[in-house]
Order: C-alpha cells, then sequence, then structure tokens
C-alpha cells in the first residue's frame, strides 16, 4: 500500500485500546526502554536487545533461506518492496528464546506472535511507506480476521550496522531510525481508542552502502496460533 492509499481504517475498540494500554505501562516501567518524543504515535526503543552472537546467528539463517519478498496487497509499483525475506523456525533452539524474549518484553502471549521474519537489504533495496495494521478493504482481511485479527504491535531488531542509507522512516509521525546493531525498535499500529493509526506509515528506505539485515515480528489482537504455548 502506497503512501498515497486511502485504506479503509476500520474503527475503534475498546479491547485494543485496553490491551494496549496495558503494553504501553509495560514498556515506560522498563528501564532499558526509551520513548520517542513525539505525540502522533507509540514508539519506543531498546538498545542493545541482542547479543552480537544472536545477530550473527540469525544472519546466518536469513541468508540461508532468504527469498524475494512479497506483499499482501497487489502494487502497481515494481520496486515498492525490494527487498528478501525468510520465514524463521519459531520452535528452533536459535529462534525461540528471542521469540518468547520479544513476546515477553510486551507482555503479550507469545501465541498471539506471528511466525518471525527475516529480512535482508542489499544496496538499492528498499520497502516504500507502507502501514502494518490491515486494510479491511482489501481483498486479504477475512483470512486475517479469521487468523487473529488486526496486527497491533509491531517489534523490528536491527542485526547489524550498515555504512549508509536504510533507515526506518515514520514521515508522519517525524522518526527516522538509523540501523544500530541489536538495537529493537517497537511501536502500536493502532490509536489511543483502538483504531488503526495512519500515523504509523513508515518506509524502509533504500541501502546506500552495505547490507541491512532486521527481523520483524508482529503481534495480533487475537491469538494467531490457536493454542497456548508453554514458555520456559
Amino acid at each position: 500500500m502506497s503512501i498515497f492509499a486511502k485504506p479503509k481504517q476500520g474503527g475503534a475498540s475498546i479491547a485494543r485500546a485496553r490491551a494496549a494500554q496495558k503494553v504501553a505501562a509495560r514498556l515506560d516501567a522498563n528501564p532499558a526502554m526509551r520513548k520517542a518524543k513525539i505525540e502522533a504515535a507509540q514508539v519506543y526503543y531498546y538498545p542493545g536487545f541482542l547479543s552480537d552472537a544472536e545477530c550473527d546467528t540469525l544472519i546466518g539463517l536469513i541468508d540461508a533461506n532468504r527469498r524475494p519478498s512479497t506483499l499482501l496487497a497487489a502494487s502497481d509499483d515494481p520496486n515498492f518492496r525490494t527487498s528478501e525475506s525468510c520465514d524463521l523456525d519459531r520452535w528452533s533452539p536459535e529462534v525461540r528464546p528471542i521469540d518468547e524474549r520479544m513476546a515477553n518484553l510486551l507482555g503479550v502471549p507469545p501465541e498471539h506472535g506471528e511466525t518471525m521474519q527475516g529480512q535482508r537489504y542489499a544496496p538499492g533495496q528498499q520497502f516504500r511507506a507502507h502501514y502494518d495494521w490491515f486494510s479491511e478493504n482489501q481483498e486479504y482481511w477475512a483470512a486475517m480476521k479469521a487468523s487473529g485479527g488486526q496486527r497491533t504491535w509491531t517489534t523490528m531488531i536491527y542485526l547489524n550496522d550498515v555504512e549508509e542509507g536504510g533507515a526506518t522512516w515514520f514521515p508522519q509521525a517525524g522518526v527516522r531510525v538509523a540501523p544500530k546493531r541489536g538495537l529493537l525498535l517497537a511501536w502500536n499500529n493502532m490509536k489511543p481508542d483502538g483504531a488503526p493509526n495512519p500515523a504509523t506509515l513508515h518506509e524502509g528506505t533504500a541501502v546506500v552502502k552495505g547490507v541491512k539485515y532486521i527481523i520483524t515480528k508482529w503481534f495480533r489482537e487475537h491469538p494467531w496460533i490457536n493454542m497456548p504455548i508453554r514458555t520456559y
């Protein structure tokens, strides 16, 4: 979906609003978290969330399984999303502890989380401005509604430093975050009333020099996996 698209956002949700308040309170109470000083959206940073060894392991998994990235909704722009992606095995011993730490950071049950996705951006590759929340006027919405509903929070981690380019840019909220190895970025895709927030429009800007690796995990308002996950 482009920066000029007019998606059907969907209405307010008391349940989503209350859940988001709990997550925000948890993040605000975490001394390792930093909150972006903006009003348009809730955006948080956690420097050094992953160790160098964890980053290197995930980079290796991405390189071993990467494929051209895809879109839920068709775009007329062939350069809209030009990165490579892979779905990481959430049950593997390398991924599961990180996956569950990300859920625990937010205080969200891990079964609400989608499969963690790894992404690789070579020079010139990008992901143009888009929303992580689902548009209710798209063909995919029925399937998304049946598989956990709306996306609420997004967590993303940079796995390496990038020589030039590759920042995550929120043009409406006024936030630009440069890649930094181990840095976790989290944001609420909803407004305070639980409706999708247009100010969370964001872009993975083109890498100029180097290669960018990230992992992204999206959380739903309802369980994405229809059984409780036992955590350790």
